[in-house]
């Protein structure tokens, strides 16, 4: 599979997901298929909490993880320590 079919279908992913376009920052090939990292901005959660209109975005990151038929096979928001793999990616 090509390096721009995961692309592709990691951005759908998100966008079906999230409802946001994502950037697609990383990707890589491994073994069991890829691992892809994207960026994508979305409304402030502590602006939500206050009871503000939300006009600030946060900059998140996702790691999503694709089987080797493009498969989304998990996925998670990563935290600033992450490590660039995505063990512990929330199945779907």
């Amino acid at each position: 599979m090509s390096i721009e079919k995961a692309e592709k279908t990691i951005s759908d992913f998100l966008k079906k997901k999230l409802g946001r376009d994502a950037k697609i920052i990383r990707l890589e090939k491994i073994e069991k298929g890829w691992i892809g990292d994207a960026e994508v901005f979305e409304d402030s959660a502590f602006i939500k909490s206050l009871g503000l209109p939300a006009r600030v975005q946060d900059r998140n990151l996702y790691a999503v993880s694709l089987n080797n038929e493009l498969g989304v096979v998990g996925y998670k928001l990563k935290k600033e320590n992450d490590e660039d793999e995505a063990s512990g990616s929330k199945n779907v």
